[in-house]
């Protein structure tokens, strides 16, 4: 993979990452345009997903510094109840992954039609956020698991994580500021999870690591910044309550992958 491929992936990972318009979805089409197969390139996969949490811990430094703070206070308080919601939505997403991986790794080998139908299927989701305006409600834990749910069908290629927790979060009633935080701090686990499986995977798969430091480093500059671009964007737009104006876009994205699929 040359230079310039791993920064435009990068930057596509890092976007769609927190843009309701599916990060997986984008990096099979990415692939597909760019004529690249990176099935068994766990080390840029790996590069790539990292500095999307780091860009993550940027954006949330207080946020996170406070929880962390308030869990080794050892008091149960809101902080701590947070975590523990935390904790609670990412049982979904784990569960799927352990008892489903080789299912899903099969749904990542240029399943273009599948991306089309499943980024229709976020465009529902993200427009579905128009009927429900009452948000004000707070977390529960009945709220938090069901928006654990939502993220555990993202794994989908073409299913945004962050458009279908934090769709669901708006319809459940959640506050609009609570919701955002919510979603993008709950992605901090699963990522860290999967990316430790995939270094077991790379560790024991020497072939895995045969990409040169350069792009390397492209992929994690671009990923890196256009996260913390994209992550900052995102909560204003929530907050504004403009995350259905995404839906027009996956559903022209998805309809035009389907086409393209077909043909």
């Amino acid at each position: 993979m040359d230079i310039l491929k791993a920064l435009l992936l990068g930057i596509v990972q890092g976007l769609t990452e927190f843009l309701p318009v599916s990060s997986s979805g984008h990096i099979e089409l990415g692939k597909a345009l760019l004529g690249l197969n990176l099935q068994d390139d766990l080390t840029f996969s790996i590069i790539v997903h990292f500095a999307t949490v780091l860009s993550t811990i940027v954006v949330f430094r207080k946020d996170i510094y406070k929880l962390l703070s308030a869990l080794f206070s050892f008091t149960w308080n809101a902080e701590t109840k947070f975590i523990s919601f935390l904790l609670l939505s990412a049982i979904p997403v784990f569960l799927v992954g352990m008892l489903l991986k080789d299912q899903i790794e099969s749904l990542f080998e240029g399943q273009l039609l599948l991306v089309g139908f499943m980024l229709i299927v976020t465009a529902i989701l993200l427009y579905s956020t128009t009927f429900f305006t009452h948000t004000t409600g707070k977390l529960t834990w009945k709220k938090a698991l069901i928006i654990g749910v939502a993220q555990a069908l993202a794994v989908l290629p073409g299913i945004s994580r962050s458009g279908a927790t934090i769709a669901t979060a708006l319809n459940l009633g959640v506050d609009k500021q609570q919701a955002a935080r919510f979603s993008f701090l709950m992605v901090l686990l699963p990522i860290i999870g999967a990316s430790m499986l995939e270094v077991n995977d790379m560790v024991t798969d020497s072939a895995s690591m045969q990409i040169e430091i350069f792009p390397l480093i492209a992929g994690f500059l671009g990923s890196f910044f256009s996260g913390w671009l994209a992550c900052t964007w995102m909560l204003r737009i929530v907050k504004k309550g403009k995350i259905q104006h995404f839906a027009y876009y996956c559903l022209l994205v998805g309809l035009i992958t389907i086409v393209v699929s077909w043909t």
